[in-house]
């Protein structure tokens, strides 16, 4: 028996295939359990902001903040679609910088330590190139944190203000800085 490739059967067997790839492929427990873990992993930064905006960090006056673009794109002329995209750079470049923000916490635990002059310079450096970032978007939690960054000495008010800039940034684009947080794991491990 002779099958006739019509164009009706190409089309079925397509679909087919298309729907066997897509339910060996799509696994909704997985996905369900990446959502749910964003969620967590947003609602936890949340948490962390709103209790020491509300405590710790009052004196900044951020306890209701909530950033929204339309003050860049107004103020900047850019695009709405520019700015998010901006706003996911800065995202990726804090978490990225949370890393060498506490290498040079540490250094600086350790000068304390043994009596050495405590040299700021480098980690005031870092926070200075973010705050340009955090300004030009008009990130004002973002901008009176990193400030608090460039100006305090006690080392455990920097180590908290840098969690809450983290948890702050994470609250932006919680996706993207989950999957960045993962990606980076996955590099360390390597």
């Amino acid at each position: 028996m002779k099958i006739s490739l019509t164009p009706v059967f190409i089309y079925i067997n397509i679909k087919i295939c298309y729907l066997a790839v897509m339910f060996s492929t799509f696994q909704p427990d997985k996905e369900l359990s990446k959502e749910k873990k964003i969620l967590e992993f947003l609602n936890k930064n949340t948490k962390a902001c709103d209790n020491l905006f509300g405590s710790k960090f009052k004196h900044l006056g951020l306890e209701n903040y909530k950033y929204t673009v339309d003050i860049a794109v107004d103020e900047l002329g850019l695009d709405d679609e520019l700015v998010n995209q901006l706003v996911e750079d800065y995202v990726i470049q804090i978490i990225k910088s949370e890393a060498i923000f506490l290498e040079y916490l540490e250094l600086l635990k350790t000068q304390h330590t043994n009596n050495e002059a405590m040299d700021y310079i480098n980690f005031r450096e870092l926070a200075h190139k973010n705050l340009g970032v955090a300004r030009n978007l008009r990130i004002e939690d973002a901008q009176k944190l990193i400030y608090e960054l460039m100006t305090k000495d006690d080392l455990n008010y920097l180590h908290e203000c840098l969690e809450v800039l983290i948890a702050c940034a994470i609250k932006l684009k919680p996706r993207l800085a989950y999957e960045t947080v993962k990606l980076i794991e996955v590099k360390n491990s390597l």
